[in-house]
């Protein structure tokens, strides 16, 4: 392919990138913000997969075989078991307007500058090889499309115009707000764009491979298996091997929580710690799909390149050269290119805020000339050091890339990256568990670690570039053969990325627990320690923690702040804190919080040890003992619980209150209840009585009325006298539910036999009213546990209620029972008359009336299936009914078994 064309390509898709990230700037300037989504910021953490992930994955598969997993194995744990540390460094940085991992190290120990410098340096020695392995990886991708080789000359070399327009495009989305708190949104939207362009590249060329140079998944394995060399891809070494995997995914946890650009996605670009809960599983998935065709593509580039001279790191784009696929070659390209800009832009971003924060702020502020500089226009100053700083270590990383990467494989590079920013993990974990970690103990784990990390890793890059005699890799360091860099005090057996790991970190943990149990914390170390230790605790009411005490003019803070937020924004800012934490700032000296709020909004700007810088150069601060801050800060937790107890109580009032009233309600509704109930047993019982005086008084009264119609008053009257009786048992049955005096005596039944007793006894009363009972009874079903009398009661009731309401010579009733779900179900089914929807919820209440006075209980009904319900609910049963007028109804119930 044309170099020109494909150098085209690239300027357009950056060109694509900026319109994707200027309208997502555009977006948020009309408060439509794009990255207030969960998907956008889970899509953005993706930029850990670099062009290390595109193209150097497959060329370790092709060496290593499956130990590559072990990078990508590393922050899947984390998003699956760190989760509460995520969340707890997000939270920090947060209430503390923390900007970068330098930043957060510094400020928990101290707020110290020196700590904050070390850190900075740090994170250069592992962004700028890092950036440089993304650099080689375009360079050698344009070299294989357009077949042309790196040209030393600089201004002939394609490489070096990318990295011009990758400087502007940071530039542009990297540098627009001073405030470094404040959300690169256009950047992070390309970042989320670039995740999906690149797994959607990488599933094309992953398809391509498997499914039409293949048949499949298993062809690749089986022509791979038959190859000697390729063997060894399916094989984990036993003892080295497992401890390889253990190491080299415990760096990969590490350095997805402390390299710059995962910090920087990942706590600073934060919106929501809500969203971290979608990123617990969509960026594991994500691991899992752009590592799905790693093999296959690594062993496909083993068999169709046996015994040729192909990088294996470049077999993504060599196959479909191969095969003259150019189309697949340029998708791929693309893929690849988009990983490695994405982690040079973040990289970027975040190693130029801890440069411009904690390197140059600082010095252009010690400097009295530079300082006036600054006072006279701050915001153009920084934007002017960031802008320095993002063209300096791009132009660091292009120059390492010419000079220094040619002898190393991506994943070397990025693997000695990773064991440097592993350092900060004693120091983060200490710092944020550990109340007694110091500076001083710190800064003596971080150097110590660092000299580790050369002397393993950097001298022996150094002697295979020829810079130095390898007589320290055979002999030790002055002879001594304890000090080999591969074999340090003599372990072996052990890969040098796990060796260098091991004793990094092994020196590192044991100088900063031991420096920091020998050394004593400032006031102002000890009130961090609390506060980054407890922030879940002290997070809602830190800005009352106040351990500063001093004299500062309202005035000067107030300039201060506007030096770099300006006059308008200033003031709204301003007013708000005031008048939330109810501060008076017409006074002359400011008020100690004011003054602890400035310099975190100025923190988010500089960077801590620069806010700290300036607000001293402003305040005058007096020195306050270890004993007053710790009295401090419990003042400010027993009004944190105090106020917490309060609005506790003061719920729990609302609460008895809104109980009280519900109580009082049910009271009434009770009384009106109980009135309606005796006026209904009154109605019901005066209706016999009635019927029973008047054919008494006929009889009485009339001595000459014939034998037959005699015996017919008679016969009524008992069974009016019958009627009556029922109804009193009924009342009294049910008083003795309602007050709990029933007791059942529970004995071990079977239903089938109480159904068909209950039958037996109205069998008789069925035939002479000429209507059919049928039984349709599982039988298979489980004795249960009850009182029989009580629940043949609950059957003759159902029972009687359905002939009662179905038609003579004409209806049928039908009796079901079986098992289910741990339950004995019995429904009675008749297709008589039905009834009416709101008779439903009244015919099992004996309060019915209370519903609605103008609705009546069905004629007839009685109390009996009040009582059945009681009954029922004393057998942890439940009874209920389905019916339509003129289609009949259907009355069932349920018993558990125990």
């Amino acid at each position: 392919m044309n170099s020109y064309v494909l150098g085209l390509i690239s300027i357009y898709y950056l060109a694509f990138l900026f319109i994707v990230a200027y309208q997502a700037e555009k977006k948020s300037k009309n408060a439509k913000s794009i990255v207030s989504n969960p998907n956008i910021y889970a899509l953005s953490l993706a930029v850990y997969c670099t062009a290390w992930t595109f193209y150097g994955s497959v060329g370790r598969a092709s060496t290593d075989g499956l130990d590559f997993l072990a990078v990508y194995i590393g922050p899947t744990l984390v998003m699956f078991l760190a989760f509460p540390i995520l969340l707890k460094i997000v939270r920090i940085c947060k209430t503390q307007r923390l900007t970068s991992i330098a930043d957060f190290i510094s400020s928990r120990y101290g707020k110290n500058r020196s700590l904050g410098v070390l850190v900075t340096i740090i994170c250069l020695l592992s962004g700028i090889p890092y950036i440089a392995l993304q650099l080689k990886a375009i360079s050698n991708s344009f070299g294989i499309l357009t077949r042309s080789i790196v040209n030393s000359n600089i201004l002939v070399d394609h490489t070096f115009y990318i990295v011009i327009l990758l400087i502007l495009f940071t530039i542009l989305f990297g540098t627009r707000n001073v405030e470094a708190t404040e959300r690169h949104e256009g950047m992070v939207t390309a970042i989320a764009v670039e995740s999906i362009i690149k797994l959607i590249a990488f599933f094309a060329i992953g398809i391509y491979v498997t499914f039409w140079l293949f048949d499949g998944f298993e062809d690749i394995f089986d022509k791979a298996n038959l190859m000697q060399a390729a063997r060894k891809s399916f094989v984990v070494e036993k003892e080295s091997g497992m401890s390889m995997w253990f190491w080299h995914t415990l760096l990969a946890m590490m350095a997805f929580m402390f390299l710059p650009r995962q910090f920087q996605v990942t706590v600073v670009e934060n919106v929501d710690e809500k969203y971290i809960n979608r990123a617990m599983w969509m960026f594991p998935l994500y691991m899992v799909l752009i590592n799905i065709f790693v093999m296959p593509i690594s062993l496909a580039g083993g068999i169709i390149f046996s015994g040729k001279p192909v990088n294996s790191d470049m077999y993504v784009l060599s196959i479909p050269l191969n095969f003259s696929d150019e189309s697949l070659a340029i998708i791929t390209y693309i893929g690849g290119f988009s990983a490695a800009t994405g982690m040079i832009i973040v990289e970027t971003i975040a190693i130029s805020v801890m440069v411009s924060n904690n390197l140059l702020m600082p010095i252009f502020l010690g400097i009295p000339a530079s300082k006036e500089l600054i006072n006279l226009n701050p915001s153009r100053v920084i934007q002017f050091m960031r802008r320095f700083s993002i063209a300096l270590i791009i132009f660091l990383g292009y120059f390492y890339f010419k000079f220094i990467t040619e002898k190393y494989s991506l994943v070397s590079i990025g693997m000695t990256a990773f064991v440097v920013v592993a350092q900060f993990a004693p120091s983060v974990f200490g710092g944020i568990f550990w109340k007694r970690g110091t500076q001083k103990g710190a800064m003596a784990g971080l150097v110590g670690g660092t000299i580790i990390w050369f002397f393993t890793l950097i001298i022996p890059s150094l002697v295979s570039s020829g810079v130095m005699s390898d007589k320290i890799m055979t002999d030790g360091l002055f002879g001594n053969a304890l000090l080999k860099p591969y074999e340090l005090f003599g372990m072996t057996g052990m890969d040098n990325i796990s060796h260098a790991t091991f004793w990094t970190l092994f020196f590192n943990t044991a100088l900063y627990f031991f420096g920091s149990l020998c050394t004593k914390q400032t006031s102002i170390e000890h009130n961090q320690a609390v506060l980054f230790v407890n922030i879940f605790q002290y997070s809602k009411g830190i800005e009352n923690s106040v351990i500063w005490r001093g004299k500062a003019l309202v005035s000067d803070i107030k300039s201060l702040l506007e030096s770099f937020l300006g006059a308008s924004r200033t003031e709204r800012i301003v007013r708000v804190f005031a008048t939330r934490n109810s501060i008076n700032l017409n006074t002359r000296y400011a008020d100690a919080r004011f003054v602890n709020y400035s310099e975190k909004l100025l923190s988010g700007i500089v960077g801590t040890a620069s806010a700290r810088m300036m607000v001293s150069s402003v305040a005058k601060e007096e020195e306050i003992s270890l004993n007053e801050v710790v009295e401090i800060l419990k003042k400010s937790q027993e009004l944190m619980a105090v106020n917490k107890e309060l609005k506790q109580k003061s719920q729990e009032l609302k609460l008895l209150t809104e109980q009280l009233q519900a109580a009082n309600e049910q009271l009434k509704q009770t009384d009106k209840l109980k009135d309606d109930f005796l006026s209904t047993v009154t109605h019901e019982i005066r209706t016999p009585l009635t019927s029973i005086k008047a054919l008494s008084e006929i009889l009485y009264d009339n001595d000459d009325i014939e034998h037959s119609e005699r015996q017919h008053f008679l016969n009524t009257i008992i069974k009016e006298s019958d009627r009556l009786s029922r109804l009193i048992n009924q009342v009294l049955d049910l008083e003795k539910f309602e007050s709990g005096k029933v007791r059942i005596v529970k004995e071990e039944l079977n239903l089938e036999e109480i159904i068909k007793d209950s039958v037996d006894s109205i069998e008789q009363l069925a035939k002479d009213k000429g209507i059919e009972i049928k039984q349709i009874i599982d039988k298979k079903m489980p004795t249960f546990q009850g009182e029989r009398d009580r629940i043949m009661q609950v059957m003759l009731n159902l029972l009687s209620n359905a002939l009662k309401f179905t038609e003579p010579n004409k209806g049928k009733i039908t009796i079901t029972a079986y098992e289910e779900d741990g339950s004995l179900h019995v429904n009675v089914i008749d297709d008589g008359a039905g009834i009416a929807k709101p008779y439903q919820e009244l015919i099992f209440d004996k309060f019915y009336q209370a519903h609605d006075q103008t609705i009546k209980k069905p004629k007839g009904s009685g109390l009996g299936l009040a009582i059945s319900k009681r009954i029922l609910e004393l057998h942890n049963g439940t009874i209920g009914v389905e019916s339509e007028v003129g289609k009949g109804s259907k009355f069932s119930f349920e018993i558990p078994l125990e």
